[in-house]
């Protein structure tokens, strides 16, 4: 008896698996959807690369122009 429970755990314990192997495939097609794509393609490619974080260019800017006497 306590064979044919092992098996049945085993079983249960491989089914789980496959299901959560199937869930996460359909999350990775689902966000591939979303993002258009493989996010991790966009990145290879460049695609960021241009983007320039203009909050720190202000910053700088603005206590430059403090430094000198102007207004923000």
């Amino acid at each position: 008896m306590a064979e044919s429970a092992k098996k049945v755990a085993q079983q249960v314990a491989q089914q789980t698996e496959d299901r959560l192997e199937k869930v996460a495939e359909n999350i990775r097609e689902k966000f591939d959807q979303v993002t258009g794509g493989k996010f991790s393609d966009k990145i290879k490619e460049g695609r960021f690369t241009d983007q320039v974080d203009h909050g720190i260019d202000r910053g700088r800017a603005d206590v430059k122009r403090r430094k000198q006497g102007g207004s923000t």
